[in-house]
């Protein structure tokens, strides 16, 4: 067990990029750790308690969980070059996540379900343009049950336009909270879903742009909630640019694939300088048990959704400028997974090391052609 949390490849201070090579090398072991821990099912990790630091959600929270992570992983099997293994692995993870049911609201302030809503709509939107599921039988299933997912969205969405995972006082059937960050991942998705005739409303995708526009700082950080008054203390606030690094990729991409003409490609790369000038603060979140308890409240679970909205980020730059991020982005993957091929950036539950595992692998197959 030991050996097994290595670090595989320490990168060393004078050491800054990585080149396609090691990337691809991550892949494969990232990859090769996915076939051999997925279930007989096809789905991967349980849906149970398995960590005394996760002992007052409620129990519902374990499989949404599990079933975003299932998500994120059906993403990585696609995104990667195909053989009969990977090929049959990804056929059984797609039947689980279209057969499986919906999670649902865990009680009334826990809505972690929310989590299952949306990267089981967005990995439902990434494969429907798979030639792998092109067959009428596939098309109208992923339709389908992309579409549940969606309404779920739809009836959760709050007032402001976002999307959260907890709640505050509890005043109604609708949610009152949300993040700047859950809010814009699922942003693209909802565009290009829409753009291929899903019954995605414009108005919905209008009020989460908002939202996430709202959330942004004259100091280029984005909020971690949209509050009336922003919590910026001037002390080492998670509304800081500090406290908000990966929040600023995600929430870029998010508002620039919803047609934001102000994220022009000047502030994308400001944002992508400042991960990469500030990164320090990530890498001392990573694996801290208590959430934002590191400085400017990171948390370990900002890290690999942070490199991989990163690495998406990356591509919206012209091609010519691309290979250079990403060769600065590979080491901070590359440095953080486990001897056995997978990757992890909070203690608790092991839909940890599936999402770690699928985030990075995402990240780093960014910066490649297939």
């Amino acid at each position: 067990m030991i050996a097994a949390l290595l670090l595989l490849v320490p990168i060393q201070a004078g050491q800054p990029t990585l080149g396609a090579d090691e990337a691809r090398s991550s892949i494969q072991r990232s990859a090769k750790w996915l076939l051999e821990n997925q279930r007989p099912d096809g789905s991967w990790g349980s849906n149970a308690l398995e960590s005394v630091l996760e002992i007052n959600y409620s129990p519902e929270t374990f499989y949404a969980l599990k079933v975003a992570a299932h998500g994120l992983a059906c993403m990585a099997l696609r995104a990667i070059e195909e053989t009969p293994e990977r090929r049959a692995s990804l056929d059984k993870a797609m039947e689980w996540l279209c057969t499986t049911r919906l999670p649902r609201r865990g009680n009334d302030w826990d809505i972690d379900g929310a989590w299952a809503w949306l990267y089981g709509f967005i990995a439902l939107v990434d494969a429907e343009t798979d030639p792998r599921f092109s067959s009428e039988e596939w098309q109208r299933r992923i339709r389908a049950r992309g579409v549940e997912f969606y309404e779920e969205l739809a009836a959760h969405q709050e007032p402001k336009g976002g999307w959260g995972y907890y709640e505050g006082p509890v005043v109604s059937r609708r949610p009152t909270w949300s993040t700047s960050f859950s809010t814009a991942c699922v942003i693209p998705a909802l565009v290009e879903a829409r753009t291929r005739g899903w019954p995605v409303d414009q108005a919905l995708i209008d009020r989460a742009a908002k939202y996430v526009r709202q959330c942004r700082l004259p100091s280029g950080a984005y909020t971690y909630g949209l509050d009336p008054i922003p919590r910026v203390s001037g002390g080492e606030s998670i509304n800081d640019v500090k406290g908000s690094l990966s929040r600023i990729q995600v929430c870029h991409l998010a508002l620039r694939r919803a047609g934001d003409r102000t994220v022009t490609d000047e502030r994308i790369r400001e944002g992508l300088e400042a991960f990469f000038r500030e990164h320090k603060f990530l890498d001392v979140a990573r694996m801290k048990p208590i959430p934002h308890e590191a400085y400017y409240a990171n948390a370990g679970y900002f890290y690999y959704f942070g490199h991989l909205y990163a690495g998406l980020l990356i591509n919206e730059l012209p091609e010519a400028e691309r290979e250079g991020f990403h060769a600065r982005l590979r080491p901070h993957l590359v440095k953080a997974q486990w001897k056995d091929g997978s990757s992890m950036d909070t203690q608790g539950s092991g839909y940890f090391l599936v999402a770690g595992t699928s985030f990075s692998l995402l990240a780093l197959q960014a910066g490649l052609s297939r």
